[in-house]
């Protein structure tokens, strides 16, 4: 600050392992809206030729969905994923270990919009990768009627706090405390 005090400053970032609570879930706001341009370009760019994508006089000619074009189910997932970074894995993800249990029980639309939520799962320290965690995350995403359009469960490898140690007396780990 120009006036001699101290400035604290934030950076914002993901939780660290230790602040994953199981059981919790943790809402991301704000939601995206999906976009035509979105689903063409994501569409062409992953080569993904499908006509429910990007043929509107095909999509009109098979009414099996109203007659409208689908959003790209895996533009759907990454977003959905994509949405929770800044609230949970913003610089504290070393690498996503896989994907299950991944749904779409209803379609997404150009124009809808969609919000995340993520619920974690599981998490316990890794036995092979001193200083970081294994956590499982379920993703939900609904459409603005509420309606879950995708769900996934994605296991995380998820670095621990600096300075995390090893403390066999304490019976597990010890972190500094915070100032």
């Amino acid at each position: 600050m120009s006036d001699g005090r101290e400035r604290k400053e934030i950076i914002q970032r993901g939780l660290w392992f230790e602040e994953f609570e199981v059981g919790v879930a943790y809402l991301h706001r704000p939601g995206r809206t999906m976009t035509e341009a979105d689903n063409v370009l994501f569409t062409t760019l992953t080569m993904n030729t499908q006509a429910l994508h990007l043929d509107a006089a095909w999509a009109a000619d098979h009414p099996g969905f109203g007659g409208q074009r689908l959003m790209n189910s895996m533009h759907t997932l990454s977003t959905l994923v994509g949405l929770s970074v800044a609230q949970l894995t913003q610089g504290t993800i070393v690498a996503n270990l896989g994907f299950r249990e991944v749904s779409f029980p209803v379609p997404v639309f150009h124009g809808d919009t969609l919000y995340a939520e993520t619920v974690c799962l599981e998490k316990r320290p890794s036995s092979s990768r001193p200083g970081e965690g294994i956590v499982t995350l379920e993703h939900v995403g609904k459409n603005q009627h509420g309606a879950v359009v995708a769900r996934a469960i994605r296991t995380t490898l998820v670095r621990m706090r600096p300075g995390a140690t090893e403390d066999p007396e304490a019976g597990g780990r010890h972190w500094p405390q915070h100032r």
